[in-house]
């Protein structure tokens, strides 16, 4: 078993051993400033700014499941309407997406969850080269951030009630 997670591990690391930037300073971006740069987030960090969870999220240190424009496209418009009108609905899906501390692809792979902000843990499972968290097929890791890491995910995760 520890064989194959670190195959898995030396897969992840190699397959986007381009995403990570280099060591931690002080002037690197935090984790909402890199996702907003990335290009591919901006529905995500839209919703954690009107969410008001931008500052907090600037400040922890944090691992966030990123779901792109777009995973965000495949939501029905009306779920995206009742989460924009619903604060505290939102903030609650969003938090489902953020895990405390730093926890990079080489950690994930040894876990089967994750607690998440929000409350509830997240399923992590390694199939293969395949890692998913909550359903969600894990496309990117280890993008780095002076407060945290991003790994990119294909669509969003919704909490169940």
């Amino acid at each position: 078993m520890l064989n194959r997670i670190a195959l898995v591990a030396v897969v992840l690391t190699a397959a986007f051993a381009g995403t990570a930037t280099a060591s931690p300073t002080a002037a690197k971006p935090n984790v909402v400033q890199v996702a907003a740069s990335a290009g591919q987030f901006t529905t995500l960090v839209a919703l954690v700014k009107e969410a008001g969870l931008a500052g907090a999220l600037s400040t922890k240190t944090v691992t966030v499941f990123a779901p792109t424009d777009a995973a965000f496209a495949k939501v029905p418009k009306a779920t995206l309407a009742k989460l924009k009108r619903d604060r505290a609905l939102l903030k609650r899906v969003l938090l489902y997406h953020v895990v405390a501390g730093r926890v990079p692809a080489a950690k994930a792979v040894t876990l089967t969850q994750a607690k998440t902000l929000e409350g509830s843990s997240l399923p992590i499972k390694v199939t293969g080269s395949t890692v998913t968290v909550g359903g969600a097929k894990v496309v990117k890791t280890d993008i780095a951030a002076r407060n945290g890491v991003i790994h990119v995910i294909d669509r969003v995760l919704i909490p169940t009630a």
